[in-house]
């Protein structure tokens, strides 16, 4: 598909407090777009818009929570007057055996990669359908192919591409398109989180190549504008992202094989690994709940 000016172009994008999400807000205003930035901090938020070239505003909400997402979509209309874009990028991670997992951090890692998706669709899906606009759900390697140790984001992400995907022949008709972006190993703060963990390091890098490398945010952000430039079905991060697609389908049982293998030579080291949530963005997401609790 031919590229579309993002001159005058409203584009929202949920977590945007840092990573992928503020890279890609500033990409898009230095391209002209007004960028609404949604997020769970709301200085964060502030200083990113502050940094951006063109009209932006923020709005502090949960993903998960329909009700404010809703406001959020209704307020963005007002403040900018139409949507165009709206990138489902907000996410989280934990890492570890499942068996023991902190089971409010394996939840979380759902209910905000796939349910807070979900509702943001829904909150937007209005606007963007006045707008005939574009939708993209960012997802991951981690929807290609499964990983031991990451149950929970490999669960959230497979769920989220096939949600898009099925939601991609829903609203086609009224002129909403749909697309799916894939990132491998990208450097952002819940990468360089679950890095922290040495089994986890470990483990990715005994990953064949070329996805035991960290990849630069830069590259894979331009990337992901170019499909937004062009209303892309699928968007690929990494260059080589695209070729696991043919052989996907054969990909859980070499892991299943091999990854046995993975896990007995770290067996010993796996008790006491950290279950919570990882990174800079699992931190807030925490932290925005203890506060609710309180």
């Amino acid at each position: 598909m031919s590229k579309v000016s993002l001159e005058g172009q409203v584009a929202v994008v949920t977590g945007a407090a840092r990573g992928v999400g503020e890279l890609l807000a500033r990409k898009l205003s230095v391209r002209g777009a007004k960028v609404a930035l949604v997020g769970l901090e709301p200085q964060a938020l502030k200083e990113v818009s502050e940094r951006l070239h063109s009209e932006s505003a923020y709005w502090h909400a949960d993903v998960t929570d329909h009700e404010a997402m809703a406001r959020v979509a209704q307020e963005v209309k007002e403040r900018f007057g139409k949507v165009d874009i709206v990138v489902a990028n907000a996410g989280v991670a934990t890492g570890g055996p499942f068996v023991d997992s902190d089971p409010d951090a394996w939840r979380r890692v759902i209910e905000v990669n796939l349910i807070g998706s979900a509702v943001t669709a829904r909150a937007f899906l209005p606007v963007l359908m006045e707008s005939r606009g574009y939708l993209l759900q960012v997802a991951s390697l981690a929807a290609i192919t499964p990983a031991p140790m990451m149950t929970a984001y490999c669960a959230s992400k497979s769920g989220v591409e096939a949600y898009a995907h099925s939601l991609r022949a829903e609203v086609g008709y009224r002129g909403v398109r749909v697309g799916v972006a894939y990132l491998s190993w990208t450097d952002t703060d819940m990468v360089r989180g679950a890095d922290s963990d040495e089994v986890m390091r470990e483990l990715r890098q005994r990953l064949p190549w070329p996805s035991n490398k960290t990849y630069p945010l830069g590259p894979a952000v331009d990337r992901i504008v170019a499909g937004i430039e062009r209303r892309s079905s699928h968007v690929y991060g990494q260059w080589w992202l695209r070729g696991m697609q043919g052989v996907r389908g054969c990909l859980p049982a070499v892991i299943g094989t091999v990854g046995q293998r993975e896990m007995r030579r770290f067996g010993d080291r796996l008790q006491g690994m950290r279950s919570g949530l990882v990174g800079a963005g699992g931190a807030a997401d925490e932290q925005e709940r203890s506060t609710l609790r309180n």
